[in-house]
């Protein structure tokens, strides 16, 4: 195979789809809310791959990503990524992100505390929206501070962290509103 290739594939969520090179996994592409948008979204970030039948690494790829949204525990140990434009701190992150057992978050800063670079959080927040190999490398197990989800995952897609991380059993805190911010709710009074 010359070049990259794509196909898309159904989920118990929705069309998703992966973009391959003859080195591995190139990016993987949540559902959008029409197949034609996730289509489009390929061709703006991809606009050289075609549709193809999946080779042998993104069907096992795939595998796993189905696997993952009707719940169950994928194993990606044997898919090959294509990090060839991916710079070395974003690996960095992806392979730590990789350790993160189901069922558990982190937050950007213990991640790059893990890293060894504390005060690169904001470095280890732009990975992780930049992360091409969505649900592979598990970025919705990364929260910001305090464990708030996000609203959505990164690279377009409908399907939020908050549903990712309730598929694996994990209970992450809804983001804050800018109401709750500014307006905290009062504890109740205690009963006289």
């Amino acid at each position: 195979m010359v070049g990259r290739a794509y196909a898309i594939f159904d989920t118990a969520l929705g069309r998703c789809a992966i973009i391959w090179s003859s080195t591995g996994v190139v990016a993987v592409q949540l559902p959008e809310a029409r197949e034609i948008d996730t289509r489009r979204r390929i061709f703006q970030v991809h606009p050289e791959a075609r549709e193809q039948r999946p080779s042998e690494n993104a069907e096992l790829a795939i595998e796993g990503i189905t696997g993952l949204l009707q719940g169950a525990e994928p194993d990606f140990s044997g898919v090959s990524l294509d990090a060839g434009g991916v710079p070395g701190f974003n690996r960095r992150v992806y392979e730590h992100t990789c350790t993160i057992p189901r069922g558990e978050t982190r937050t950007h800063h213990e991640i790059a505390k893990a890293l060894g670079a504390s005060g690169a959080v904001h470095s280890v927040a732009q990975a992780i929206a930049r992360n091409p190999y969505m649900l592979i490398v598990p970025c919705h197990r990364v929260l910001e501070a305090g464990n708030y989800t996000d609203r959505h995952s990164p690279y377009g897609g409908v399907i939020s962290k908050r549903r990712l991380l309730a598929l694996e059993g994990a209970h992450p805190i809804a983001s804050k509103t800018l109401f709750e911010v500014l307006l905290p709710v009062a504890p109740p009074r205690p009963s006289t």
